[in-house]
This record gives structure tokens, C-alpha cells and sequence, in this order.
């Protein structure tokens, strides 16, 4: 069964086409990488799922278990079963760790989301979720609050660089987890070693699908810089 499904979407900044009529859907429960370089729309189309502010489609339709959620707000797509965890985790001055993880309608003990991201419960429970946590350690946590909720559809975007990144066997140990609890998962990702474990996997180009399929197709032509549609000459680092 589809869970999302988006119907070519466009999506334009200052005059700028970042998303130009991508159409891409997600089965339920199902794995799906999102290759590209940075600069393709892939943190753009996270966003315009997600409903953040600011980020609604020029054109196109996007539906979420049947029902149209184009105008929608964040918190709406929230109650739905949609969850994302950030590319730059967020902070949060005066908030333990503890109460983070069991915020909204979680479903995890927040001890055992913990210990699935690779943190050790006793030494983060009650610290603060602000600047005294690593960027690494926030987005570890991001991720266990993700875990705890058990949505219908994780967005994870993976960050392109920077410090204490989630190792391989990290991620791969999460999307087992969100797998085997029924969610589906929209993995943005530029490591093929990372969309390998997926159901499937697409690439984006030019703020357009250009390809979906195995993962190991599609990441072979993403390594490449290759694929059907522009031959990877349109792909552009930011």
C-alpha cells in the first residue's frame, strides 16, 4: 500500500527552481534511499513533506495515506504519524534529555531509543539537550526521539559533513529498528553504502527523480554521476 506519494512537485525560491516536477512515492513499511549531490533538492523535498514553514509547493500534490496534506501544518503532519530528524539538530535550553525522548505520544522507553543510537542511558538521561551535547551527540538523541515515537514515516536526513557522524552500522541498526516496528523510512542520503540497506532507492537531479530502483542500481549510477534522464551534468554542489 502507498503510504506517500508525491505528484509533481515544483518548488521554487527567488525565482530559483529547486524541485522541478519530482513525482516519488513510499510504500508502507518500506526502506526508501534518496541519492544526490548537495544541491539536488533532497533536503528541500524533506522539508516540503514535513510542512516546515515557508515550504509549500508551487505546483503538485502530496498525499499521506490517501488524504491530501498540502496545507497542512507541521504539527498536523506530526499527529498523522510523520517524523523527521533534522540534517542540524535542534537544541533545547532547559530540557533534559529524559522529558525530549518521551515528549508527544511516544512509544519507546526512552532508555532503550538510547541504547539503539548508541548511547548509554545513565550518562545522558538527565543532561540538558543543549550546547553542552557534541553535534553528534544531538543528532544521536534527534534519532532516538524518532525511535521513540514509532511514526508511519521517518524522514532521516542524513548530514553531508561534519564531526562524530553516525557510523554505517549506526544508521543500518535504526532503520532495522524503524523496519521491524512497521514504520517507513525516507532515508536522504549521499553514502551508497548507507542506501545499500534499503527496500529501494531513488535518485534525485536537478530537483527531479531521475531514477528509481534496486539500491544497488541506483547507486551505481549515482556513483557514476550518471543516469537517464541529464546524464549527471546537472547535478551541482551548493
Amino acid at each position: 500500500m502507498t503510504l506517500l506519494e508525491l505528484c509533481d512537485i515544483s518548488y521554487s525560491v527567488t525565482g530559483r527552481k529547486i524541485l522541478a516536477g519530482l513525482t516519488l512515492s513510499i510504500e508502507a513499511g518500506e526502506v526508501h534511499a534518496l541519492l544526490g549531490t548537495n544541491g539536488t533538492g533532497k533536503s528541500t523535498l524533506a522539508s516540503l513533506i514535513m510542512g516546515c514553514h515557508g515550504y509549500l509547493p508551487v505546483s503538485g500534490e502530496i498525499f499521506f495515506a490517501g488524504t491530501l496534506i498540502n496545507d497542512l501544518k507541521i504539527h498536523e503532519r506530526a499527529r498523522l504519524g510523520i517524523s523527521m530528524a533534522w540534517q542540524e539538530p535542534a537544541r533545547f535550553e532547559g530540557l533534559r534529555v529524559r522529558d525530549y525522548l518521551t515528549l508527544g505520544t511516544a512509544a519507546e522507553e526512552p532508555e532503550s531509543a538510547l541504547r539503539l543510537v548508541g548511547l548509554e542511558p545513565s550518562r545522558y538521561l538527565d543532561r540538558m539537550v543543549d550546547r553542552s551535547l557534541s553535534g553528534g551527540e544531538r543528532k544521536r538523541i534527534e534519532l532516538a526521539s524518532v525511535l521513540a515515537l514509532r511514526p508511519k514515516l521517518a524522514i532521516l536526513d542524513e548530514p553531508d559533513s561534519g564531526i562524530d557522524m553516525l557510523s554505517t552500522d549506526d544508521i543500518i541498526r535504526v532503520l532495522d529498528h524503524l523496519r521491524s516496528g512497521g514504520s517507513a523510512v525516507l532515508l536522504i542520503t549521499h553514502r551508497d553504502e548507507i542506501a545499500a540497506a534499503a527496500d529501494r532507492a531513488s535518485q534525485i537531479c536537478g530537483g527531479r527523480i531521475v531514477c528509481t530502483g534496486s539500491p544497488g542500481e541506483v547507486a551505481a549510477g549515482f556513483k557514476s554521476r550518471k543516469c537517464i534522464s541529464c546524464d549527471g551534468e546537472v547535478c551541482s554542489d551548493e
